[in-house]
């Protein structure tokens, strides 16, 4: 996969000194973004938990819960 490199060329670009410096009073170039950065827009993933998982995941602490609260019931009795 090849890009092109998103640094300004010294030799094309206004405003940079010999050896790539920005003199007083001068603003810097703007860096360019490179071609596939970021998120991609095409993709959309849904959001928040689905149905199915959220029940196993609250179905297990219930249990876990019942667990303890037997396991303690029994050591007071």
């Amino acid at each position: 996969m090849s890009h092109i490199s998103p640094d300004p060329e010294p030799e094309r670009t206004s405003g940079l000194e010999p050896g790539g410096g920005v003199p007083p009073g001068e603003t810097p170039p703007a860096e360019s973004s490179m071609p596939g950065a970021g998120p991609q827009e095409t993709h959309n993933p849904p959001k928040g938990w689905a149905k199915a998982p959220m029940a196993v995941i609250l179905a297990l602490v219930v249990l876990i819960a019942a667990f303890f609260l037997v396991y303690a019931l029994v050591l007071i009795l």
